[in-house]
């Protein structure tokens, strides 16, 4: 399938001789899971790859664990060296991984016996060859009968180069090389790597991120397939892809690896590119007694963050478990869009029929002590939505891979939420609904505060992230980013994918002047006058306070009033010492308190007061 666009690489061998560390470090990256236990690896590890310039596929498989005529022991051991054959069928080039440490087993010789019957080349990669007396015994594995054989260190990358320069000359031409820039470009990352160490000396390269991932119309959509152990995943790839392509057993935990799986589809003369992600099961973090299984489940998370759509697959004779929303919970940390799949209903769609025909009974016979019973899918997806509230976005959709129940509809909820994914909204509709709905509803504020809304726009798309500029950022809590985004799904959809809501409050540009703030040693309101700190280098002198106390003066602030003019003694009013424009002194001076004045609307109008009485008899 991959052949044609371009090489295929095989790695193959006994168990636990390094191929996984050997099919890491080629790809730079931690794909493959590597560990000391035997029979780790039992699907097709595959991974696009590229060396100087030229793409090739590189497999890695499970270690073929049975002599000739020998029976497995169970039905994953057949099954992963099934999925050994299938992998020598396909390639272009055979890498035979064999451990110097230990020589040749009786395994080594079943393996090479195989490969000299499927006629394709091959070179023995001797692993694990450290140090120059281990180079030595590399002459012991010419006895298998193949012209090449190559040193290698699989976790310290020695050799590394020798073996792709003898394994590219296998590789047909007729994979297009990459441009010369490109190839120029990966050399010198590849360069900077091999430079650098990291953990265990592998060196990863850089993903791209989602956003270039959708923006990318080349690069094909992530799907990853996650659940709980045992509900259907690797069964629904498999019905999708119509071939064997990963393990199925009813053993729960028989996938390991996160395996990547190329799929096409065509809809009205549209050709679509999807990597169906097999995971393997999540299950409780106090029932995880291994390490093979701690990886496996680091494996489903990652996957999880770097994918374009999670589907979550729910097995329909069990509902919903805690496990399952703690799963969901991944996914909407990662903000990731969503497809449910409530599979396996072939095992429940006999009792769903009974109850619907008595349900349908009841209501002919209009009984009122009747229970409702869910009887339809719309039912019974409304009761998933209720228990999975906070993945309430996502559609929900009945399956069964056993029999291909609805695997048809899956397909088109995929292609349909991956256009919602790249959806983008105009500004000026979507800052129209956002007015509206904040002008109908108003967030509950304990002290008051009324939330105002200036503009909006989207600065993402996946996920669809919209940026609001408003006069309080923390008037949208919780619940309130809930209903604003309950009301943007009802005007542009988003079936399936999370909104994100970044509100950015309006800057303050005056710094407010308060009137019984504390005081500087200036006598001025903390930060200097107005609440603006002094410049730097300009020294601030307080004035003497009165008798030279050397007391700062209260009074020191400049009293303003609202009109902007001083505040101070009012002319020929009380306390006004001076001399009126006419020249003459005013009332007042000296000691004395000021004279009240007869008043013009005075019932006393024409009669002199008790003042200028008493000032007359003097």
């Amino acid at each position: 399938m991959l052949s044609g666009m371009s090489g295929l690489i095989a790695i193959v061998g006994r168990p636990n001789v390094g191929k996984s560390a050997l099919f890491n470090r080629i790809v730079r990256k931690r794909i493959a899971i590597v560990h000391d236990m035997p029979g780790v690896t039992r699907d097709r590890v595959t991974a696009e790859a590229e060396w100087h310039g030229r793409p090739f596929t590189l497999v890695d498989t499970g270690g073929i664990g049975l002599m000739r005529r020998e029976k497995a022991e169970d039905v994953i051991t057949q099954a992963a060296f099934d999925q050994v054959q299938i992998a020598i069928e396909s390639a272009d080039v055979i890498l035979l991984v064999v451990n110097v440490q230990e020589g040749i087993v009786p395994l080594d010789r079943e393996v090479a016996k195989r490969l000299r019957v499927a006629a394709k080349p091959v070179i023995v990669v001797v692993n694990k060859v450290d140090t120059y007396r281990a180079e030595a015994a590399i002459s012991e594995f010419s006895a298998l009968g193949f012209e090449t054989i190559l040193p290698v260190s699989a976790i310290h990358g020695e050799g590394i180069e020798g073996l792709m320069e003898a394994a590219m000359k296998f590789v047909p031409k007729g994979a297009e090389p990459l441009p010369a820039e490109i190839a120029a470009a990966a050399e010198a990352a590849r360069a900077e790597a091999d430079a650098e160490e990291w953990d265990s000396d592998i060196v990863e390269k850089q993903e791209p991120t989602h956003g270039e991932r959708l923006r990318d119309p080349n690069r094909p959509r992530r799907i990853a397939i996650v659940g709980r152990p045992n509900v259907g995943k690797s069964s629904m790839i498999n019905r999708l892809t119509n071939s064997k392509r990963v393990i199925v057993s009813p053993i729960p935990g028989t996938t390991r690896d996160a395996v990547d799986v190329p799929f096409e589809v065509d809809t009205d003369g549209v050709r679509s590119r999807y990597v169906l992600v097999d995971t393997a099961g999540v299950r409780k973090a106090r029932r995880i007694d291994d390490t093979v299984e701690y990886f496996s489940v680091e494996r489903t998370k990652d996957a999880i963050a770097r994918c374009d759509i999670a589907v979550l697959v729910l097995d329909a004779e069990n509902g919903i478990l805690e496990q399952d929303k703690k799963i969901a919970d991944l996914i909407t940390e990662n903000r990731r869009a969503c497809i449910v799949v409530v599979n396996k209903w072939d095992l429940v769609a006999d009792a769903v029929r009974k109850a619907r025909e008595g349900e349908i009974d009841a209501r002919r016979a209009k009984d009122p002590n009747r229970n409702k019973k869910l009887t339809t899918l719309s039912e019974f997806g409304d009761w998933v939505q209720e228990r999975l509230f906070f993945l309430d976005y996502a559609p929900v959709i009945f399956t069964s891979a056993k029999d291909g129940f609805q695997m048809d509809r899956l397909l088109e909820a995929i292609r349909y939420v991956g256009a919602q994914l790249k959806q983008k909204v105009p500004t000026a509709i979507l800052n129209k609904t956002l007015q509206a709905a904040i002008e109908k509803r108003q967030p509950i504020s304990d002290l008051g505060h009324r939330l105002k809304f200036y503009y909006s726009t989207q600065v993402r798309s996946a996920p669809p992230t919209f940026l609001l500029f408003v006069n309080r950022d923390e008037l949208l809590n919780t619940a309130y980013e809930k209903y604003l985004q309950g009301e943007l799904r009802k005007a542009f959809g988003f079936e399936g994918c999370p909104l994100v809501l970044v509100p950015k409050p309006r800057p303050k540009t005056i710094a407010p002047f308060r009137k019984f703030a504390p005081r500087d040693g200036t006598g001025s309101p903390a930060g200097g006058p107005g609440g603006v700190k002094p410049q730097a280098g300009r020294p601030v002198v307080a004035r003497k306070g009165p008798r030279g106390t050397g007391k700062p003066r209260k009074d020191d602030a400049p009293k303003v009033g609202p009109k902007g003019r001083p505040l101070g003694p009012k002319p020929f009013g009380p306390g006004f010492r001076g001399k009126s424009p006419t020249g003459k002194a005013s009332f007042g001076q000296g000691k004395s308190k000021a004279k009240a004045r007869p008043q013009p609307n005075s019932k006393a109008r024409g009669k002199v007061s008790r003042v200028g009485q008493r000032r007359n008899a003097k």
